[in-house]
């Protein structure tokens, strides 16, 4: 093997890792941002888990983050919650970076 194969599966290791570790900080992403929904609606702890599980279900229901901020923004509008579109996103980027934190630091 030479020294360029060796590099090309270093990268290809590198490549896997980071998208395993993008997959994990966005469903962890999810999984805060269903707590932090389910704390605006008032909801017990037992239910905000199983909500913040429902959150991080509807992300497979398609491609990008469009189904979880509906599932979200529905869900609030629908416990009688006026929540802006902008209030959402930009929790949703906040949790992005709280997310990527924790599964770079290993929580």
């Amino acid at each position: 093997m030479t020294t360029f194969d060796d590099r090309e599966k270093g990268f290809e290791s590198k490549y896997a890792l980071d998208q395993e570790q993008e997959f994990k900080a966005v469903a962890r992403r999810n999984k805060l941002l269903g707590l932090w929904a389910a704390g605006k609606m008032g909801l017990s702890a037992e239910s905000a888990d199983q909500y913040a599980s429902a959150v991080v279900r509807a992300d497979f229901e398609q491609p990008g983050e469009e189904d979880v901020y509906r599932k979200i923004a529905q869900d609030l509008e629908g416990a009688g919650l006026s929540v802006s579109e902008g209030e959402i996103r930009r929790k949703m980027d906040e949790l992005s970076s709280v997310a990527r934190e924790q599964i770079r630091s290993g929580e």
